[in-house]
């Protein structure tokens, strides 16, 4: 039996049409159950919070899809790759210590984004505001006995540099409210001169335990330096060359950095510097690191890397032993800005 053009044409748009609502009806199933099960996690790990924080953890910024993405969350040390705990603090950029949480979020308007630095409190909470500064937020640390917080960030407009270029920012705050210094004020010595050039730029700060001194990157005349400073004194001191966002050992021996060296612009390469004799250790990691590491301990080193093609990037922190051995390794998936804390 043959059957009509038009009789063909109803019976497949009410084919189509039913395919597509049982498509329709499948997913709004599915997306109430992912709402569902993301509501019940959240719950669980809210729950975790509290016990999670009493054993050394790490502290990130989880960059998992979904209605927790760009929260704090805690993951324990003895087990990275399981549940997260989400927190209610939203940051770009966070660090923490034992005793307190610093948080860099920004507030954009219409015409302009600011980005304000946040002391949080052990509810992660806003306790109150440290800074705020326009531009971009870049890194930020805490000293280890809580009582400073260095903040860098990327200021467009300097008039020595070009159009559409920027210069960095780097202040370090008392928590106490006993003022902020900023970097650009201090003594810049290379070589035992001091430089006081107007292209002076410092970044990446990493504290040693003292809380007065610390290290940097140093620059200026298209060249980088790992520069030791002193708050109290206000001095930087430059001690080795190609060195970009340091962060010192628990040991207070070494410094892990990105290096340029011979790569194209924008890429860098992960090193270990020994401050005692000077030896330079090339990581494991080959692929450009654009992030300031965090030691998880004496022997390895945690940094953020992102993986991907643009648009559709994921962000995982990984993890390389820092005498250059070893594989790199995903310590926790869909994470940035890693904090250890002990």
């Amino acid at each position: 039996m043959t059957i009509g053009t038009g009789r063909v044409r109803l019976l497949a748009f009410v084919v189509f049409t039913a395919v597509a609502l049982t498509g329709s009806i499948a997913y709004v199933a599915d997306a109430y159950a992912d709402r569902t099960a993301a509501t019940r996690n959240t719950a669980d790990t809210a729950a975790d919070l509290t016990t999670i924080a009493a054993e050394p953890h790490v502290v990130f910024r989880n960059t998992a899809a979904g209605p927790d993405e760009g929260h704090v969350a805690l993951t324990p040390l003895r087990a990275p790759g399981g549940a997260r705990a989400i927190t209610p603090a939203s940051c770009d950029r966070v660090y923490a210590t034992r005793v307190r949480a610093v948080c860099l979020a920004a507030r954009s308007t219409a015409v302009s984004r600011t980005y304000q630095v946040h002391l949080l409190t052990p509810a992660w909470t806003a306790e109150r505001e440290l800074d705020s500064f326009p531009g971009l937020s870049s890194r930020t640390r805490m000293a280890r006995d809580s009582a400073r917080v260095a903040t860098t960030a990327f200021i467009y407009g300097d008039s020595y540099n070009s159009p559409g270029r920027f210069s960095t920012r780097t202040t370090i705050s008392d928590v106490a409210g006993g003022g902020r210094a900023a970097l650009e004020d201090f003594e810049f010595r290379v070589g035992g001169r001091v430089n006081r050039r107007a292209d002076r730029n410092f970044w990446g700060v990493t504290f040693a335990p003292d809380g007065d001194t610390f290290y940097a990157t140093g620059a200026s005349e298209g060249r980088t330096w790992l520069v030791r400073g002193s708050v109290s004194a206000r001095t930087l001191t430059a001690l080795h060359p190609d060195v970009e966002c340091p962060s010192l050992s628990p040991d207070g021996t070494r410094v892990a950095y990105k290096r340029h060296g011979d790569l194209p612009d924008g890429q860098w390469r992960l090193a270990v510097l020994d401050l005692a004799t000077g030896h330079e250790t090339l990581l494991a990691e080959t692929r450009s690191v654009d992030d300031q590491a965090e030691w998880l301990d004496d022997d390895r080193v945690l940094y953020g890397l992102r993986t991907g093609k643009v648009g559709a990037q994921r962000s995982d922190v990984w993890v390389a032993d820092a005498d250059g051995g070893g594989s790199p390794e995903v310590f926790i998936e869909n994470a940035w800005s890693p904090a250890v804390v002990r």
